[in-house]
């Protein structure tokens, strides 16, 4: 496979260092890979510049830290050449937490801080790059979250959140004496909210990196079961074209990476030649007038 060497970028944020393309490892236990097969994954993953991966303690029914720490485990010195971001703060109804009743949120001070202790065992390293706040927990209590990240220091590097709103951000920060890294959030051709809402603004304001989840729409668009994503899909097909034959999922890549908040976006995906393509979108440049294209066709009209 061909070295294409990702971007790497510094968050402004506590310097957190990590790649423009993150690898999402949310569906590991769909790639049907042995510990030695992830190994190479891995290995394939960082050889293209990705060196960012993205957890959540959830993932997988509980079970995909666990396997990503099996091949750390074959081979730890992988772990120096990344960096592991993990999220926690949802139950889920699962035979590995039989104590849960009903999916809840919960950000406790004793949760968050077992629930990272944990996430550093499942993944055999002795420190997490990032840890996140998963979901907004209308129970929040800001002191108790802001005790738990400084209890969980030394352990755990950078703190941030996912799915916030700028006044949830705002909320947690007030209590923190230190700056949160990152809100990771969904925004994507199909779903262009925060940059309407407010939350791309406050990162841009603040100078922290967002990260986007699901930034080609979860594929979406391919479905053409809305208007919108078949207003999308024809776009993106007619400016993928006008790039040389560039696949629709970089145009796609390339509408996100091209905010000014300058986003890391995670994708999803276990093929290697996708993950090679989503870093080749980097280098994808589409002018103004393509941009907003693709904006116009997400929000079905022009703008004013």
């Amino acid at each position: 496979m061909t070295s294409v060497q990702s971007a790497q970028i510094e968050y402004v944020a506590g310097g957190m260092r990590g790649s423009r393309i993150a690898a999402g490892i949310m569906r590991l236990l769909d790639w049907n890979l042995t510990p030695e097969g992830l190994v190479g994954w891995i290995e394939a993953a960082l050889d293209m510049g990705v060196t960012t991966f993205d957890h959540a303690d959830i993932y997988g029914g509980y079970r995909v830290e666990e396997e990503f720490g099996k091949a750390l485990a074959l081979k730890p010195a992988l772990r120096e050449h990344m960096q592991i971001v993990t999220k926690c703060g949802i139950h889920l109804v699962n035979p590995r937490r039989p104590q849960n009743r009903k999916h809840y949120y919960e950000t406790t001070r004793a949760h968050i801080v077992w629930s990272a202790e944990n996430s550093l065992r499942m993944l055999n390293t002795d420190y997490l790059d990032l840890l996140l706040i998963h979901r907004p927990d209308p129970l929040m209590d800001a002191d108790e979250v802001a005790a738990a990240f400084d209890q969980l220091k030394g352990k755990v590097r950078h703190f941030g959140v996912s799915n916030f709103t700028p006044s949830q951000f705002d909320l947690l920060q007030s209590r923190l004496d230190f700056p949160l890294t990152t809100n990771q959030i969904e925004f994507s051709p199909l779903n262009v909210a925060p940059a309407l809402d407010g939350t791309l603004d406050q990162m841009q304001r603040l100078r922290r990196l967002p990260q986007s989840w699901s930034p080609v729409g979860g594929r979406r668009f391919f479905t053409l079961e809305t208007e919108q994503s078949r207003r999308v899909m024809d776009v993106l097909t007619r400016i993928a074209a006008n790039h040389g034959g560039a696949g629709v999922d970089q145009v796609a890549l390339a509408f996100v990476l091209a905010h000014p908040a300058r986003p890391v976006a995670v994708i999803g995906t276990g093929k290697l030649d996708r993950v090679q393509a989503a870093v080749e979108a980097e280098s994808l440049t589409l002018d103004r007038q393509e941009w907003f294209e693709i904006w116009e066709a997400s929000l079905g009209h022009e703008v004013p």
